[in-house]
């Protein structure tokens, strides 16, 4: 794509960055047949493609984002499958983050928009206000009907709707302290606590340290760590995120220089995504440059850490599982067989579900913020994996456990709790949960 950026505009490094990304599109369109909101609406605007070409006359011209733009780049869910497209290695996900921030600088939102995307920014970083919350959320449930009637309002309806009955007490899994191996020593790693999926499914990363100490590695839950500042990036919002990215940062080389470690494990692929961009995310900040390059290099979904410990072959479980392969996952991180292989490995049977690369419409906050797009999203990925006829269906975000979870009656559980179940822990709890209610 030619570009007719000012040497004055290209001093500016983000500027630099994107004018570079732009010219690597090639106009093929190849990414329109695998972008979700352009499968679902059918328009080019709506697809990478015209959304490149938004960006590129905004920046260009040095003009401050308009209704148009804002609309089509919130559109965007960020699932990346246009990347894994790509014939020309255009890096979308760069470009479209710098869009977003762009617009965070330049454009003043209606008062309802602006007020929805500050509480979450105010609230789901900070466990202890989103615990708050879910519990407020049953209080304001009924009155979802009545928000949808209004469309500012549709994202706060959407919010009840996904809010559990009843929220998990806290595991003490999450505090900080240090997890000793109970087998012969095999490695130290940090794990990422996070900040919402240690109040909605606190299990998770329970399940996690408990196969990991088993398998014979030390699991440090570090003092201080936090969000890792996913939620707030992809709202534009990068002083916020950048902050966020600093203190982990801080964190794990402390932990690093104290007792070194092997790995950061993430149970959650959307902030996995996130971690392994510290590196550039922080790449101008010369006090953190090369800190955060060091912790993005040993950033590992945990999935990939448990395929390089060799796990054993267990008999089989007469289970089959449908496997949805997170977008975070399989396409900002390319990691794609690993889950799949441990959990045959571990004796279940794997089923791809059709249309796996397609997302199911939770990304984050999107099933908040764009609620119609995201149910369509939502109907079509589970019919996709209904139509696989599975046991229990198995996925490495939180966010789609949650989202899919919301529409079927099949279990749906976390690939870590299915290997630690395999591997002599305990059942997944929505499994006994699913037998009870069937009975």
């Amino acid at each position: 794509m030619q570009t007719n950026f000012t040497a004055e505009q290209l001093a500016d490094p983000h500027v630099a960055e994107a004018e570079s990304i732009l010219r690597k599109c090639v106009h093929c369109g190849f990414c329109t047949a695998t972008c979700p909101t352009y499968v679902t609406l059918g328009n080019e605007l709506d697809s990478p493609r015209g959304r490149i070409y938004l960006i590129k006359d905004m920046l260009e011209n040095g003009r401050a984002a308009d209704k148009e733009v804002v609309t089509h780049i919130d559109r965007c869910l960020s699932c990346l499958a246009c990347t894994t497209t790509c014939p020309s290695g255009v890096d979308y996900m760069h470009l479209v983050d710098h869009a977003r921030i762009h617009i965070e600088k330049t454009y003043r939102r209606p008062l309802m928009n602006r007020l929805t995307r500050g509480v979450l920014a105010m609230v789901l970083p900070y466990p202890g206000r989103f615990r708050m919350a879910l519990r407020l959320a049953g209080l304001g449930r009924p009155l979802a009907g009545l928000f949808d009637r209004v469309p500012s309002l549709k994202p706060f309806a959407a919010m009840l709707r996904l809010a559990p009955v009843t929220v998990p007490p806290p595991s003490p899994l999450a505090l900080p302290a240090s997890h000793a191996p109970q087998a012969a020593r095999r490695g130290r790693v940090a794990i990422l606590t996070g900040c919402a999926q240690p109040v909605l499914d606190p299990g998770i990363n329970a399940a996690a340290i408990r196969l990991l100490t088993r398998l014979g590695v030390e699991v440090v839950v570090p003092q201080g760590e936090g969000c890792c500042g996913a939620l707030v990036h992809h709202m534009g919002r990068e002083e916020q995120a950048l902050a966020s990215a600093r203190r982990n940062v801080d964190v794990w080389c402390r932990e690093i220089a104290t007792g070194g470690l092997d790995a950061i494990i993430i149970t959650t692929s959307g902030c996995g995504t996130t971690i392994k961009d510290y590196g550039h995310m922080l790449r101008l900040d010369s006090a953190y440059a090369e800190k955060a390059a060091r912790v993005s290099a040993l950033a590992k979904d945990v999935t990939e850490y448990l395929a390089s410990l060799d796990l054993p072959t267990s008999a089989p479980k007469g289970l089959t599982v449908a496997y949805h392969s997170a977008c975070s996952l399989q396409h900002g991180q390319k990691v794609t067989m690993a889950p799949k292989q441990l959990l045959k490995a571990a004796g279940f049977i794997v089923k791809d579900p059709p249309e796996g690369h397609l997302c199911c419409g939770s990304a984050g906050t999107y099933n908040i913020m764009q609620p119609d797009i995201s149910a369509r999203l939502k109907a079509r990925k589970v019919r996709n994996i209904e139509s696989t006829k599975p046991d229990l269906i198995a996925a490495g975000n939180i966010g789609c456990l949650t989202q899919i979870g919301s529409a079927t009656g099949i279990p749906v559980v976390h690939t870590v709790e299915l290997l630690d179940w395999a591997y002599g822990g305990e059942k997944p709890a929505a499994l006994d949960a699913h037998r009870r209610a069937r009975a």
